[in-house]
C-alpha cells in the first residue's frame, strides 16, 4: 500500500482526483474516492524554457492550490501516478509516494 499526495490548482481539483480514482487510487476496503485535501498557497517562478500553465517567464506566481492525499494499492499506484501526470494541468507536476507498512496489533 502506499499514500500518495500531490498539489493541484483549485479549479482543476474535481477533475484531476477522478483520474486518479478512476486509476484505482483512493480505494479503502469497501470504500472508493476517498481523500483528504488541504487549501493553500503553492509558489513557484517559471525559468527560461518553461511552458507554465500560469504565470509568465521570471515572474514569481502563488496560486490557491489543494493538497491531496489517498491511498493506492501496489496493484494500482503506478496508473495512478500515470493519470495524475496525464490529467493535471502543469507542466512539472509535484507529488509524493510513501510506501506504507501495515501493523498487525
Amino acid at each position: 500500500m502506499y499514500k500518495l499526495a500531490f498539489f493541484v490548482p483549485v479549479a482543476d481539483a474535481e477533475k484531476v482526483k477522478q483520474a486518479v480514482f478512476d486509476a484505482g487510487g483512493g480505494r479503502i476496503g469497501n470504500y472508493d474516492q476517498c481523500c483528504f485535501q488541504t487549501l493553500g498557497t503553492g509558489q513557484f517562478r517559471p525559468t527560461e524554457g518553461a511552458d507554465p500553465h500560469i504565470g509568465h517567464i521570471g515572474t514569481l506566481e502563488r496560486v490557491e492550490e489543494y493538497k491531496v492525499e489517498m491511498v493506492c494499492d501496489d496493484d494500482h499506484i503506478h496508473g495512478a501516478v500515470a493519470a495524475l501526470k496525464l490529467a493535471h494541468p502543469y507542466e512539472e507536476v509535484a507529488f509524493d509516494v510513501w510506501r506504507l507498512e501495515t501493523l498487525r496489533l
